[in-house]
């Protein structure tokens, strides 16, 4: 596929992208370090530019008030949300609330979590084993990788199980608005999305003040008493849980989602897998390079600066193509072919990197891998049809709907 670098613009994907990026971004990669975009923004797409960027957080901000002021409006719910979340703020916010963050996902906690994780994944199966037979076949997201982490982030959270029901669909209005282009619809949804989930958490902070949590495993009471002792403002810690939610829902979702697709794209790969289960970290790490969750991340320039030999003036957007950093020649032989033993696969950028690296990359990983493992062990013969549906956005990349019938 041919593409016109200079019309290569986010503003205006073609709807044949979604479905396979992967040529657009070999295109880029092959092409000029840093491309302008027509808003004024530039593109980069190549592992060591992006790893320099995500680095270098004197030259580069993760400040988002001067692009989502336009986009959002100031005084919008989605404005307030994005602009106070750990991702879209440097230091001192992003240390303070990283340092809780961090704290609560100590070896300990993750460990305390991982029974629960383990039963949620063998109670999943066993529901899926029953619709199948009822059914003739069951829909690998709905009925399993997006029930994974909406249990295991609310029991981070200490959400009590039936009030669990509006999460995911909130974390898709919220996120879905970070989009390049988002219409008049989509915007509402994520504002409405915002206030509901604010009013939710509210109660929820009232109740949790009253009965208290284990300051050692509970984000929620790590993040209230950081509020009592004024290091967060009650906006901070909102829009805080609400970040901890969509971070940890929506790109744990789709790594199960596309690790499932992908071995059944790649039978050999899923063999071998299954013939020496010890594979599985291998595994999971190829599917975030070769189809990371998160395809776009963004910063923005602090002073005037030079990246790949052009200059750039202060308060220029950047966007960074991790999908096609994660396919870049120079670092990955053979990019484009997945392989569970690749050796540097951990060189991937799915999790970004420097001081802005997932804070919950560890229980990412332990969930996928404890998802697809056991549902190879059950299901190792499944079948994807082929009225699969990817998701229609640029910034995330995985399935709507992932139908499959299930054999043992």
């Amino acid at each position: 596929m041919q593409l016109n670098l200079p019309m290569f613009d986010l503003s205006r994907i073609p709807s044949v992208f979604f479905e396979d990026p992967f040529p657009f971004y070999a295109e880029l990669l092959s092409g000029p370090p840093v491309l302008e975009q027509e808003d004024g923004s530039v593109l980069i797409s190549r592992h060591a530019l992006l790893g320099a960027v995500y680095k270098d957080v004197d030259g580069y901000s993760s400040d988002k008030k001067l692009s989502f002021g336009p986009k959002f409006g100031v005084k919008s719910p989605l404005f307030e949300h994005h602009t106070n979340s750990l991702v879209f703020n440097d230091p001192p916010l992003h240390t303070r609330v990283r340092k809780i963050m961090t704290g609560a996902l100590n070896p300990r906690a993750i460990q305390v979590m991982e029974p629960g994780l383990r039963d949620t994944v063998s109670r999943l199966l066993d529901a899926m084993a029953e619709t199948n037979s009822k059914k003739g076949g069951i829909d690998i997201i709905e009925d399993f990788a997006s029930q994974i982490p909406i249990q295991i982030i609310g029991d981070l959270l200490g959400i009590p199980f039936e009030e669990r029901t509006p999460l995911r669909d909130w974390s898709l209005a919220i996120l879905g608005a970070l989009e390049p282009v988002v219409g008049d619809r989509q915007m509402r949804i994520g504002n409405e999305a915002v206030d509901d989930f604010k009013a939710y958490l509210r109660t929820l902070v009232a109740r949790r003040r009253q009965e208290g949590r284990d300051l050692e495993t509970d984000v929620l009471t790590r993040l209230i008493l950081a509020e009592d002792a004024e290091e967060l403002s009650e906006t901070e810690l909102l829009q805080n849980c609400i970040f901890i939610l969509n971070a940890g829902h929506e790109t744990t979702t789709n790594l199960i989602g596309n690790a499932l697709y992908m071995l059944w794209r790649h039978p050999d790969q899923k063999r071998l897998l299954i013939n020496d289960p010890q594979l599985i970290d291998g595994a999971v790490e190829e599917v975030l390079r070769t189809q990371s969750p998160n395809q776009f991340g963004n910063r923005q320039t602090t002073r005037e600066i030079e990246l790949g030999s052009v200059k750039l003036d202060k308060d220029v957007n950047i966007h960074m193509c991790i999908g096609a950093a994660n396919r870049d020649p120079d670092v990955f032989d053979h990019p484009d072919v997945f392989d569970i033993r690749r050796k540097n696969a951990r060189h991937h950028l799915g999790f970004a990197a420097g001081p802005h690296v997932c804070v919950g990359l560890t229980l990412a990983r332990l969930e996928a891998k404890i998802a697809v493992s056991e549902f190879l062990k059950r299901f190792a013969e499944y079948e994807i049809a082929p009225n699969a549906v990817i998701s229609n956005r640029i910034r995330f990349r995985g399935y709507v709907a992932l139908p499959a019938a299930l054999s043992d």
